[in-house]
């Protein structure tokens, strides 16, 4: 398996940066998992100064980001070839760096969701996702991860665009018994009406809402959702989007999109179906182990 990997340059700045904070907790686990790395030019450049993944040879430099190296990743989650294919994408965005905004960053994040691969733009949401692929290749449970499988303890947000409704639908009926363990789940208008006949309809107590429903999102409901990230009272996003069609509230889905980001070591967000689905087994096959 192999990812692209960049971080804008307040993530490997300092010792205490986020991409050092990823790779002290989960360079074990990559070791583990063979993962081919794929860095940009600074953030490769800060990895090899920084002494981590020393020796490692999946760990690959690419030009700098003003040579052309974010935009190859592009084209490689696309997919180049057989030699030439990445699975996903890590790229740990500081929301107010300008770069992150550039064509070839927005590109990165609309590639990954329309072919169904990891877009990961949080140190949480990296982590996490470490220990998805350690759970699927059979290794054992690391407790450092525990934080991020407690349900119980967490808020999970479910937004989808309108062509992305019967998908959300679909994966809550499908996996109903998983996210009914987190202690709260909130979504916005129509998803979340919806989303609540299905659960009404699973025999949840009909006078008990599944989720608690905010406003649509043109009428300002993902500004609400980012206020609770920015709270720290929302851990998770499952946000599957529709990258095909243009969007008359395109700033409020990046202000959440922000806030996710801004929160960087709490706050994980996933941004398709396939990926939802593999998460959600892992979190099964972890919990029976």
């Amino acid at each position: 398996m192999r990812l692209g990997l960049a971080a804008n340059q307040l993530h490997h700045a300092h010792a205490e940066a986020a991409l050092f904070r990823w790779l002290r907790a989960c360079e074990a686990g990559i070791r583990e998992l063979g993962l081919g790395l794929h860095a940009v030019g600074r953030t490769y450049d800060a990895i090899e100064r920084s002494g981590m993944l020393a020796d490692y040879a999946p760990l690959r430099r690419y030009p700098y980001g003003r040579e052309g190296g974010l935009m190859k990743l592009v084209a490689e989650v696309v997919g180049l070839g057989d030699d030439r294919v990445l699975d996903g994408a890590i790229y740990l965005i500081d929301p107010v760096d300008p770069s992150s905004i550039f064509p070839e960053a927005v590109a990165l994040k609309r590639q990954c969701v329309i072919q169904g691969k990891p877009f990961i733009s949080t140190v949480a949401s990296a982590r996490d996702w470490i220990e998805l692929e350690r759970v699927h290749a059979g290794l054992a449970r690391d407790p450092g991860a525990d934080i991020f499988h407690a349900l119980e303890t967490q808020t999970v947000a479910l937004i989808a665009h309108d062509a992305m409704k019967s998908s959300m639908l679909a994966y809550a009926a499908e996996h109903f018994d998983v996210l009914s363990r987190f202690a709260r789940r909130v979504a916005t208008g129509t998803t979340g009406q919806r989303l609540n006949e299905l659960a009404w309809s699973r025999g949840w107590p009909a006078d008990t809402p599944w989720v608690e429903r905010y406003q649509s999102g043109p009428l300002g409901g993902d500004a609400q959702i980012a206020d609770l990230v920015l709270e720290r009272r929302c851990q998770r996003a499952i946000f599957f989007e529709d990258p095909h069609v243009a969007r008359q509230h395109e700033a409020d889905i990046q202000l959440l999109e922000r806030a996710v980001t801004t929160r960087t070591d709490e706050a994980v967000c996933i941004t398709s179906p396939a990926v939802a689905e593999r998460w959600t087994t892992a979190v099964r096959m972890r919990a029976a182990s």
